[in-house]
Protein backbone atom coordinates (compact mmCIF):
# COMPACT_ATOMS: atom_id res chain seq x y z
CA UNK A 1 0.00 0.00 0.00
CA UNK A 2 0.80 3.23 -0.63
CA UNK A 3 -0.33 7.02 -1.46
CA UNK A 4 0.30 8.77 -4.80
CA UNK A 5 3.28 11.13 -5.23
CA UNK A 6 6.17 11.64 -7.31
CA UNK A 7 9.53 10.43 -6.09
CA UNK A 8 10.37 6.42 -4.98
CA UNK A 9 8.95 5.81 -1.64
CA UNK A 10 11.03 4.02 1.52
CA UNK A 11 9.59 0.30 1.04
CA UNK A 12 8.63 -1.47 4.43
CA UNK A 13 7.81 -5.18 4.65
CA UNK A 14 5.86 -6.28 7.56
CA UNK A 15 6.25 -10.04 9.09
CA UNK A 16 3.28 -11.48 11.24
CA UNK A 17 4.09 -13.86 14.28
CA UNK A 18 3.40 -17.02 14.71
CA UNK A 19 -0.72 -17.96 14.40
CA UNK A 20 -0.71 -14.51 12.75
CA UNK A 21 -1.48 -13.83 9.26
CA UNK A 22 -1.50 -10.40 7.11
CA UNK A 23 -4.91 -8.92 7.52
CA UNK A 24 -4.76 -9.65 11.86
CA UNK A 25 -6.70 -7.35 13.88
CA UNK A 26 -5.45 -3.59 12.66
CA UNK A 27 -2.83 -4.72 10.33
CA UNK A 28 -4.92 -3.02 7.51
CA UNK A 29 -4.98 0.01 9.27
CA UNK A 30 -1.37 -0.18 9.78
CA UNK A 31 -0.39 0.10 6.34
CA UNK A 32 -2.80 2.59 5.80
CA UNK A 33 -0.72 4.77 8.34
CA UNK A 34 2.48 3.96 7.24
CA UNK A 35 1.25 4.61 3.72
CA UNK A 36 0.43 8.00 4.34
CA UNK A 37 3.47 8.74 6.21
CA UNK A 38 5.11 7.90 3.22
CA UNK A 39 6.10 4.46 2.66
CA UNK A 40 5.31 1.75 0.53
CA UNK A 41 4.41 -0.55 2.78
CA UNK A 42 3.89 -4.62 1.70
CA UNK A 43 2.14 -7.05 4.20
CA UNK A 44 2.18 -10.81 3.58
CA UNK A 45 1.26 -14.44 4.46
CA UNK A 46 4.23 -16.63 5.06
CA UNK A 47 3.28 -19.74 2.36
CA UNK A 48 2.97 -22.30 5.45
CA UNK A 49 1.15 -19.80 8.27
CA UNK A 50 -1.82 -21.82 7.87
CA UNK A 51 -3.71 -19.56 5.67
CA UNK A 52 -4.66 -20.37 2.21
CA UNK A 53 -5.32 -17.70 -0.63
CA UNK A 54 -9.19 -18.08 -0.60
CA UNK A 55 -9.38 -18.27 3.24
CA UNK A 56 -6.53 -15.65 4.27
CA UNK A 57 -8.10 -15.10 7.59
CA UNK A 58 -8.75 -18.71 8.91
CA UNK A 59 -6.34 -21.32 9.23
CA UNK A 60 -8.08 -24.26 7.42
CA UNK A 61 -4.43 -25.97 6.31
CA UNK A 62 -2.69 -27.41 9.69
CA UNK A 63 -1.11 -29.56 8.04
CA UNK A 64 0.74 -26.47 6.38
CA UNK A 65 1.06 -25.09 10.08
CA UNK A 66 2.02 -28.37 11.14
CA UNK A 67 4.89 -28.58 8.78
CA UNK A 68 6.16 -25.07 8.69
CA UNK A 69 9.37 -23.97 9.99
CA UNK A 70 12.00 -21.17 10.64
CA UNK A 71 14.25 -21.65 7.44
CA UNK A 72 10.76 -21.68 5.22
CA UNK A 73 9.95 -18.16 6.68
CA UNK A 74 13.46 -16.56 6.27
CA UNK A 75 13.04 -18.16 2.57
CA UNK A 76 9.33 -16.68 2.16
CA UNK A 77 10.80 -13.28 3.61
CA UNK A 78 13.41 -13.41 1.02
CA UNK A 79 11.67 -14.09 -1.34
CA UNK A 80 9.73 -11.07 -0.82
CA UNK A 81 12.80 -9.09 -0.64
CA UNK A 82 13.41 -10.71 -3.98
CA UNK A 83 10.61 -9.24 -5.83
CA UNK A 84 11.12 -5.59 -4.47
CA UNK A 85 14.64 -5.62 -6.04
CA UNK A 86 13.29 -7.28 -9.24
CA UNK A 87 11.82 -5.33 -12.13
CA UNK A 88 8.45 -5.55 -10.76
CA UNK A 89 5.41 -3.21 -11.55
CA UNK A 90 5.99 -0.87 -9.37
CA UNK A 91 9.90 -0.63 -9.33
CA UNK A 92 9.46 0.31 -13.04
CA UNK A 93 7.00 2.52 -12.50
CA UNK A 94 9.13 4.27 -9.75
CA UNK A 95 7.15 4.02 -7.38
CA UNK A 96 9.85 1.91 -4.55
CA UNK A 97 13.20 2.82 -3.68
CA UNK A 98 14.36 -0.90 -2.82
CA UNK A 99 17.42 1.16 -1.77
CA UNK A 100 16.21 2.43 1.65
CA UNK A 101 14.66 -1.20 2.78
CA UNK A 102 12.60 -1.63 6.18
CA UNK A 103 11.53 -4.92 8.10
CA UNK A 104 9.16 -4.50 10.91
CA UNK A 105 8.47 -8.22 12.79
CA UNK A 106 5.95 -8.94 15.34
CA UNK A 107 6.60 -11.93 18.00
CA UNK A 108 7.67 -14.91 16.06
CA UNK A 109 8.24 -12.60 13.00
CA UNK A 110 10.61 -10.22 14.74
CA UNK A 111 13.16 -13.02 15.34
CA UNK A 112 12.77 -13.95 11.24
CA UNK A 113 13.46 -10.17 10.12
CA UNK A 114 16.61 -9.63 12.93
CA UNK A 115 18.00 -13.07 10.81
CA UNK A 116 17.44 -11.72 7.66
CA UNK A 117 18.72 -8.55 8.17
CA UNK A 118 21.90 -10.15 9.60
CA UNK A 119 22.18 -12.45 6.50
CA UNK A 120 21.12 -9.56 3.51
CA UNK A 121 22.68 -6.53 3.11
CA UNK A 122 19.90 -5.08 1.55
CA UNK A 123 17.83 -4.20 4.29
CA UNK A 124 18.60 -0.95 5.71
CA UNK A 125 16.99 -0.69 8.81
CA UNK A 126 14.64 -2.95 11.32
CA UNK A 127 12.11 -2.38 14.29
CA UNK A 128 10.96 -5.66 16.65
CA UNK A 129 7.79 -5.87 17.88
CA UNK A 130 7.51 -7.89 21.26
CA UNK A 131 10.01 -10.26 19.50
CA UNK A 132 11.43 -13.24 20.36
CA UNK A 133 15.28 -13.60 20.81
CA UNK A 134 15.53 -17.06 21.11
CA UNK A 135 13.35 -19.36 19.17
CA UNK A 136 15.00 -22.66 21.44
CA UNK A 137 14.86 -21.23 24.63
CA UNK A 138 11.28 -22.31 25.91
CA UNK A 139 11.00 -25.70 24.59
CA UNK A 140 11.99 -27.51 28.04
CA UNK A 141 13.45 -30.97 27.97
CA UNK A 142 10.68 -32.58 29.01
CA UNK A 143 8.63 -30.97 26.00
CA UNK A 144 11.20 -32.24 23.90
CA UNK A 145 11.16 -35.41 24.94
CA UNK A 146 7.53 -36.07 24.24
CA UNK A 147 7.94 -34.10 20.92
CA UNK A 148 10.69 -36.47 19.63
CA UNK A 149 9.21 -39.43 20.91
CA UNK A 150 5.06 -38.39 19.32
CA UNK A 151 6.36 -36.88 16.62
CA UNK A 152 3.93 -33.74 17.29
CA UNK A 153 2.91 -31.47 19.93
CA UNK A 154 -0.23 -29.47 19.75
CA UNK A 155 -0.29 -25.93 20.52
CA UNK A 156 -4.13 -24.14 21.47
CA UNK A 157 -5.23 -21.38 19.45
CA UNK A 158 -7.40 -19.43 22.35
CA UNK A 159 -9.28 -17.50 19.69
CA UNK A 160 -10.76 -20.22 17.64
CA UNK A 161 -10.10 -23.34 20.08
CA UNK A 162 -8.19 -24.90 16.80
CA UNK A 163 -5.41 -27.61 18.59
CA UNK A 164 -2.72 -26.56 15.74
CA UNK A 165 0.10 -28.85 15.30
CA UNK A 166 3.26 -28.70 15.35
CA UNK A 167 5.68 -31.44 13.83
CA UNK A 168 8.81 -32.03 15.37
CA UNK A 169 10.72 -30.64 12.07
CA UNK A 170 10.57 -27.50 13.25
CA UNK A 171 13.08 -28.69 16.08
CA UNK A 172 15.05 -30.55 13.59
CA UNK A 173 15.39 -27.75 11.31
CA UNK A 174 16.67 -25.34 14.46
CA UNK A 175 19.45 -27.42 15.77
CA UNK A 176 20.34 -28.57 12.27
CA UNK A 177 21.35 -24.94 11.59
CA UNK A 178 23.30 -23.38 14.20
CA UNK A 179 24.74 -20.40 12.34
CA UNK A 180 21.55 -19.26 10.43
CA UNK A 181 18.79 -19.13 13.05
CA UNK A 182 20.57 -18.13 16.31
CA UNK A 183 18.93 -14.81 17.26
CA UNK A 184 21.38 -13.66 19.70
CA UNK A 185 24.43 -14.43 17.31
CA UNK A 186 22.71 -11.90 14.68
CA UNK A 187 21.49 -9.51 17.14
CA UNK A 188 25.08 -8.89 18.46
CA UNK A 189 26.37 -8.42 14.81
CA UNK A 190 23.81 -6.17 13.59
CA UNK A 191 25.56 -2.75 12.15
CA UNK A 192 21.89 -1.29 10.66
CA UNK A 193 19.48 0.53 12.28
CA UNK A 194 17.61 -1.57 15.06
CA UNK A 195 14.39 -0.45 17.53
CA UNK A 196 13.06 -2.80 19.51
CA UNK A 197 9.59 -2.14 20.58
CA UNK A 198 8.42 -4.13 23.96
CA UNK A 199 5.72 -4.09 26.52
CA UNK A 200 6.39 -4.39 30.44
CA UNK A 201 2.99 -6.42 30.50
CA UNK A 202 3.87 -8.69 27.59
CA UNK A 203 1.79 -12.20 28.39
CA UNK A 204 3.49 -14.11 25.54
CA UNK A 205 7.35 -13.13 25.28
CA UNK A 206 8.62 -11.69 28.62
CA UNK A 207 9.89 -7.54 28.63
CA UNK A 208 13.19 -9.31 29.95
CA UNK A 209 13.76 -10.86 26.54
CA UNK A 210 13.96 -6.87 24.99
CA UNK A 211 16.17 -6.16 27.42
CA UNK A 212 18.67 -9.25 26.65
CA UNK A 213 18.56 -7.72 23.06
CA UNK A 214 19.54 -4.52 23.73
CA UNK A 215 22.34 -5.62 26.03
CA UNK A 216 23.32 -7.65 22.92
CA UNK A 217 23.87 -5.17 20.64
CA UNK A 218 24.11 -1.44 22.84
CA UNK A 219 23.54 0.37 19.35
CA UNK A 220 19.78 -0.57 19.55
CA UNK A 221 17.09 1.46 20.72
CA UNK A 222 14.64 -0.01 23.15
CA UNK A 223 11.18 1.42 23.51
CA UNK A 224 9.28 0.52 26.47
CA UNK A 225 6.06 0.39 26.70
CA UNK A 226 4.98 0.75 30.33
CA UNK A 227 1.77 -1.76 30.64
CA UNK A 228 1.93 -2.81 27.05
CA UNK A 229 0.36 -6.43 26.33
CA UNK A 230 2.02 -8.50 23.42
CA UNK A 231 -0.31 -6.74 21.09
CA UNK A 232 -0.25 -3.28 22.33
CA UNK A 233 -3.86 -3.31 23.10
CA UNK A 234 -5.22 -4.71 19.74
CA UNK A 235 -7.12 -8.47 19.35
CA UNK A 236 -8.70 -9.79 16.66
CA UNK A 237 -11.29 -9.15 14.64
CA UNK A 238 -10.49 -5.49 14.73
CA UNK A 239 -13.61 -3.31 13.79
CA UNK A 240 -12.72 0.25 15.03
CA UNK A 241 -10.96 2.90 13.07
CA UNK A 242 -9.02 4.47 16.31
CA UNK A 243 -6.06 2.48 17.92
CA UNK A 244 -5.25 2.14 21.63
CA UNK A 245 -2.84 4.03 23.10
CA UNK A 246 -0.11 1.81 23.17
CA UNK A 247 -0.40 0.45 19.24
CA UNK A 248 -0.62 4.02 18.69
CA UNK A 249 2.69 4.94 20.47
CA UNK A 250 4.07 2.24 18.77
CA UNK A 251 3.39 3.27 15.42
CA UNK A 252 3.92 6.88 16.07
CA UNK A 253 7.66 5.89 17.12
CA UNK A 254 8.20 2.74 14.72
CA UNK A 255 7.27 5.21 11.60
CA UNK A 256 9.80 7.94 13.06
CA UNK A 257 12.14 5.83 13.40
CA UNK A 258 12.43 4.79 9.89
CA UNK A 259 12.05 7.89 8.35
CA UNK A 260 15.01 8.69 5.84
Amino acid sequence: MYAPGSAPKPVVLFAHGFKGFKDWGHFNLLAERFAVEGFVFVKFNFSHNGTTPEHPADFVDLEAFGNNNFSIEMDDLGCVIDYVFSESEPARMGITDAQKLCLIGHSRGGGIVILKAHEDQRVKKIVTWAAVNDFGKYWSQQMMDDWRKQGVVYIENIRTRQQMPLYYQLAENYYANPERLHIPAAVKRLGIPFMIVHGTDDESVPYQSAIEMQQWNSQAKLLTVEGGSHTFGVKHPFEGTTLPADAEKVITETSRFLAF
